[in-house]
This record gives C-alpha cells, sequence and structure tokens, in this order.
C-alpha cells in the first residue's frame, strides 16, 4: 500500500513539474512530446485540430504510456500506464480542463476565442494513471526523430564572420 502511494505521488509530482510529456498511444509508431496540464488527478491534452498538436493513438477507451521527464535535466524520471478518455465538449469535466488548459497554452493565435475553437475543431483528451510506474529502463531507447517537414538550418555564408568582427571593431 504505501509503495503505491509513493508511486501515485510520484506520477503526480513529476508529471505537475514537467511542462512537457513523451505519450505513446496504442497503434503509434513512436511516442510524441506534448504540452499538457496536470488536472484533477490526470493529464489533459488538447490536439488533432489546426495549429494544435496531434494526438496519435490517443482513442477514447484506449491505453496510453506516459513518460515524464525531469524539467532541471531533461532525463526520464517515471514511465506510466494510461487510460484514454475523450471529453464531450461542453461537458462539465471539458469545461474545467479547458480551463486550466488555456491558462497554460502559450502563442495562441485566437486569445479569447479558443475555447470555441477547441469546442469546433479540437480534441480534449485525458490520461489517467493506471497501474504501477514502470521500472527504468537498462539501455537508452534512443529512436528515429519523426519525419518532419523542418529543415535544420543552412551553413552560413563565408563572409559573414568578417562583416560581425568589422561592426565589433568599429563600436
Amino acid at each position: 500500500m504505501t509503495s503505491e502511494l509513493l508511486d501515485q505521488a510520484l506520477v503526480e509530482e513529476a508529471t505537475k513539474k514537467s511542462g512537457l510529456i513523451w505519450v505513446k498511444g496504442a497503434g503509434a509508431p513512436a511516442a510524441r512530446a506534448l504540452w499538457h496540464v496536470w488536472h484533477e488527478g490526470a493529464v489533459c491534452l488538447v490536439g488533432d485540430g489546426p495549429g494544435e498538436q496531434p494526438l496519435p493513438g490517443l482513442t477514447d477507451g484506449g491505453s496510453a504510456e506516459v513518460t515524464v521527464r525531469s524539467k532541471d535535466k531533461g532525463g526520464r524520471l517515471v514511465t506510466w500506464p494510461a487510460s484514454v478518455s475523450e471529453l464531450p465538449a461542453g461537458s462539465p469535466e471539458w469545461e474545467a480542463a479547458v480551463a486550466d488548459l488555456k491558462a497554460k497554452r502559450l502563442n495562441a493565435s485566437d486569445g479569447e476565442a479558443m475555447p470555441e475553437r477547441w469546442a469546433r475543431e479540437c480534441r480534449v483528451v485525458r490520461l489517467t494513471p493506471t497501474g504501477t510506474s514502470a521500472p527504468l529502463p537498462d539501455t537508452a531507447l534512443v529512436e528515429p526523430p519523426l519525419p518532419s517537414p523542418a529543415t535544420t538550418r543552412r551553413p552560413i555564408p563565408a563572409g559573414l564572420p568578417r562583416l560581425l568582427l568589422k561592426r565589433r571593431k568599429r563600436k
């Protein structure tokens, strides 16, 4: 009983403090980094709409695996299983979760109209911890990055360092 309570406390505190979690839904090819809020004993996510994060493999009634990283060092703290439930738009649970999500959402283009857009175009998903946390792995779980349209920065032009040095000398 004591180890279960300690496990629960670790999951809650680590997840609350981390701004980013890695979630692997049932049938998803790999875990994805997702922003979230901890609300009433579970993780709440918003996504699958225009301009929002994708939520692959997170279907109502399904399961997921959540990995929480350390906020200061970025290393894995705990991995825990979760049950997935989609909150129906407009329900009291949805309204309460969206209030917390709205407060944490950065760089939203529509500000105060965000909850209405989420109700029309997005899904709000709740991940409730089930069972005990998984032991830390003995090996690195490195995976290749997911395909993305993002590109890496191109090399700087050869003459740029000289131009920058000339500006510093003038001052």
